[in-house]
């Protein structure tokens, strides 16, 4: 199962890739306003499909605009099959396209093919100069020595620095590593910030920046 984000002005084109992709057990979050996107927690979402043709905000913008923001793979949904604009797409950043009109089979295959290679991809080391953490293991080092979090701390430090130049607030970070069943509250997020600031600072790294009256991030 994954966390999708499908982006299309046509309702119709919408309902049936949303219809579509919940076969497969995903979780679809619709949008036909481009412009509401980067408004949008995008850090939560595995995959992103964006139809290119949209008004105000087309495909090929909004695809530049966000990248930055989101490593998760970014799929177009496209009328254009000319070579030079399908290269202009993946020159943006985008890991693939459709070419509309599509058949709901290709459309399932190719989601979850990008999906799958992400999750092996995320087995591996994430490194952030002395930072460096384990994927697979859930480990933290800093210079090749382990640092010892707790699994929420670790979860929301990996999350931080997965999002770098991003802020969140500790109801967005709260919902993303506990979901809405967790038995506790954002409030919690403080706590565990004030820990894993506690344990970095004895390897002298100062990583999480609280952006007062919003929440934290990595520092850049």
């Amino acid at each position: 199962m994954a966390n999708i984000l499908v982006v299309d002005d046509e309702e119709d084109i919408l309902i049936l890739v949303k219809n579509a992709l919940r076969k497969d057990d995903h979780l679809v979050t619709i949008v036909s306003e481009s412009t509401e996107v980067c408004k949008m927690n995008l850090g939560s979402f595995d995959l992103i499909l964006l139809d290119v043709m949209m008004p105000v905000i087309d495909g090929f913008t909004l695809c530049g605009q966000i990248r930055h923001a989101v490593d998760c793979p970014i799929l177009f949904l496209t009328a254009k099959s000319l070579e030079e604009d399908v290269m202009y797409g993946l020159g943006l950043g985008a890991d693939d396209y459709l070419i509309k009109p599509f058949g709901i089979g290709e459309l399932r295959a190719r989601v979850n093919a990008h999906i799958r290679r992400e999750r092996r991809e995320k087995r591996s080391i994430l490194y952030i100069d002395k930072v460096h953490f384990n994927l697979s293991g859930k480990e933290l080092f800093v210079s090749d020595e382990r640092v010892m979090l707790t699994k929420s701390e670790y979860e929301i430090f990996e999350f931080l620095a997965r999002h770098r130049g991003q802020v969140f607030s500790k109801e967005q970070i709260y919902e993303t590593i506990f979901g809405f069943d967790g038995k506790s509250d954002s409030t919690a997020i403080t706590e565990h910030i004030k820990n894993i600031r506690s344990k970095l600072h004895a390897c002298e790294i100062d990583a999480i920046e609280t952006v007062w009256g919003i929440g934290y991030k990595w520092k850049p």
